[in-house]
């Protein structure tokens, strides 16, 4: 009887450290980097500087609940969503990390 519960936790053993390195290699980097992208859209303030996921840079005019004003140009601004801003960008023009 002892055999055959040592031998179910040996074929369960190899899946258990598949998932463990999957967690600490691909999971938990990801779940910090949703965390840090997260914090960094709640902290957005009018003058930031951003760039967005189409590639549109543009300094916030405004912000919402759910959207960005953004003002891309002297008297063209446009509306996006939170979740479309990708980065902060520093003044000369690199992000701002």
């Amino acid at each position: 009887m002892n055999g055959a519960g040592q031998s179910s936790i040996v074929t369960f053993l190899p899946f258990v450290l598949i998932f463990a390195v999957f967690y600490f290699l691909l999971i938990l980097p990801a779940r910090r980097q949703q965390k840090k992208k997260e914090a960094m859209i709640a902290s957005l303030k009018k003058g930031d500087r951003v760039v967005t996921s189409g590639g549109i840079h543009g300094t916030v005019a405004g912000v919402e609940d759910q959207a960005i004003l953004l003002k891309i140009s002297e008297n063209v601004k446009i509306r996006v969503t939170r979740s479309a801003i990708t980065a902060k960008v520093g003044p000369g023009g690199g992000t701002g990390d």
